[in-house]
């Protein structure tokens, strides 16, 4: 009998858990960190996310010589024990310019990428909440920026804004905000309706404690994989913008301006522009495949 009512007391307190959106998701994680670790190509491109972190961080300390520093008897330098990459028309070395890149670069796609989760998540959220007319308004103010070509949205808004890395963090932060939104607003759709969400409501809940302590909790899975997916995407815009003069300005080093710049020696020194394009197209991968795995393993339907 004592057995019977310390399940009966343990079944209560877990349908209470569920009513109240309460629910322990330790598990849940602990069984899609599992999952993760088994992925190995995911687990590799994490290594060297963390490492080009490190190399971002580091850079004063693993660059061999001042990105700015301009050494004239080594104006476009082939590749050699002094400059491991060669030096551009300005005698700068070519791998501490790619190195301060990363930093550059990361520092752009993580934080353009943080401002479109606000703006998507915050839009997507009271979208799918509310619904009737305030889900129309902001579903047709995304449908207007996802009218226009990416790039030349970009081009646009830094056009509009002028140049600069504050003006570069609000352009790629509006162009990539869409998708967050549309993603979670349909999740906050299907969600709403769940009964710890009326329980919430019926017990006074406002609407902006239900969004922010019940939806948005449950949708975490979601922004962290767009979040990681979106990175690559704004770095990406970013070296476009820079390779077209709207981004980053020299003399700040960016994997974009280097490959602008090293067109008219591309004959002659074609290891200035090879380099940091390999250094996107490493990263860009790196984050790709990272990203793959963790919807891998948060999806809930390879739960078993």
């Amino acid at each position: 009998m004592k057995k019977f009512f310390s399940f009966f007391n343990k079944q209560k307190k877990f349908e209470e858990d569920i009513l109240n959106g309460e629910m322990e998701y330790s598990s849940y994680y602990k069984d899609s960190l599992k999952r993760f670790r088994r992925n190995k190509a995911a687990m590799f491109c994490l290594s060297i996310i963390v490492l080009l972190g490190l190399v971002a961080l580091l850079a004063s300390i693993v660059a061999p010589y001042d990105p700015s520093y301009q050494d004239y008897t080594s104006v476009l330098a082939q590749p050699s024990a002094k400059h491991w990459f060669g030096a551009d028309e300005y005698g700068r070395d070519i791998l501490s310019r790619i190195i301060y890149g990363t930093r550059v670069s990361l520092s752009i796609g993580i934080f353009a990428q943080l401002l479109a989760s606000i703006i998507g998540i915050t839009l997507g959220a009271v979208a799918g909440y509310f619904g009737g007319i305030v889900d129309s308004v902001i579903s047709r103010i995304m449908e207007i920026f996802s009218a226009f070509p990416d790039l030349i949205f970009a081009m646009a808004i830094m056009t509009f804004m002028g140049k600069g890395v504050l003006n570069l963090y609000i352009a790629l932060g509006l162009l990539t905000w869409v998708r967050t939104a549309r993603m979670i607003r349909g999740a906050v759709i299907q969600l709403k309706e769940k009964e710890y969400v009326e329980a919430s409501r019926a017990s006074g809940g406002t609407s902006f404690r239900i969004i922010v302590k019940h939806l948005i909790p449950n949708c975490l899975s979601t922004i962290i994989v767009l979040v990681t997916l979106g990175i690559p995407n704004a770095i990406m815009y970013e070296a476009s913008l820079s390779f077209l003069g709207l981004g980053i300005q020299p003399p700040t080093p960016s994997w974009g301006n280097m490959i602008s710049a090293a067109q008219s020696v591309i004959g002659f020194l074609p290891v200035y522009s090879i380099m940091p394009g390999i250094a996107i197209m490493i990263t860009v991968i790196a984050f790709n495949i990272f990203g793959d795995g963790l919807r891998d393993a948060l999806d809930p339907k390879l739960r078993t």
